[in-house]
């Protein structure tokens, strides 16, 4: 009985944990459809008739080159259940991800995707830093055929040391792996967080934290 009671625990800590990615599919694949009319709904998308699926429903293209022509001098094209239907309940999704000479793609998070960065062409600095109370950066220089995983939802960036342009190919694992860029969540949200509460966060003064809301809120991007 204390035998039964053990593997049943175990196996509900295995399924709650399991819970917390995306779930396993039930089927071969589940082409996402916008129209319900005669479809399925599983995990947010519904699901077209297998018989109607199609090679176009599990193809893209990321062949083209992102306008890194912005700010931070990097694009980021991505390849999820958006572009590639078939992608729906699959649980993975991928970017392009192109540098300008000295672009960066800025600090940010993946709350549920780990990724894995395969560079194409450049050198790229890369790292994530580790969660508290450590905060070590873990970081590295890249070339052509390098590759560099970043742990999920930690906080890692992409930055081109080169005088020429970088490519970057990104797999994640997740179909919807979300985004969070750290200066554009903190200092542009709407509404905005109160100046005086991020001024004593970041021990800034109050008109530079205002200068920034300026720049990355919704007036400012």
């Amino acid at each position: 009985m204390k035998g039964f009671l053990l593997a049943f625990v175990l196996l509900a800590l295995t399924s709650s944990f399991a819970s917390a990615f995306n779930p396993s599919p039930l089927q071969d694949f589940c082409v996402a459809v916008d129209e319900p009319l005669n479809g399925v709904f599983v995990n947010g998308k519904f699901c077209k008739d297998p018989n109607l699926a199609e090679a176009d429903d599990f193809s893209s293209s990321v062949k083209l080159p992102g306008d890194t022509n912005n700010p931070v001098g990097s694009y980021v094209t991505a390849v999820n259940v958006d572009e590639i239907r078939g992608l729906n309940t699959l649980g993975i999704s991928a970017a392009r991800i192109d540098f300008a000479p000295y672009g960066q793609n800025p600090p940010h998070t993946h709350p549920r995707a780990t990724e894995i960065l395969v560079v194409l062409e450049g050198t790229l600095l890369v790292g994530f830093v580790t969660s508290n109370p450590n905060n070590t950066l873990i970081t590295k220089v890249l070339n052509k055929g390098d590759v560099f995983v970043f742990p999920i939802s930690l906080i890692h960036f992409q930055f081109n040391v080169g005088k020429t342009n970088a490519i970057a190919f990104a797999g994640l694992s997740s179909q919807n792996p979300g985004v969070i860029t750290i200066a554009n969540a903190v200092f542009g949200s709407d509404p905005p967080i109160e100046p005086n509460f991020l001024a004593r966060a970041f021990q800034l003064d109050v008109d530079m934290v205002k200068d920034l809301q300026a720049k990355f809120g919704m007036d400012g991007n």
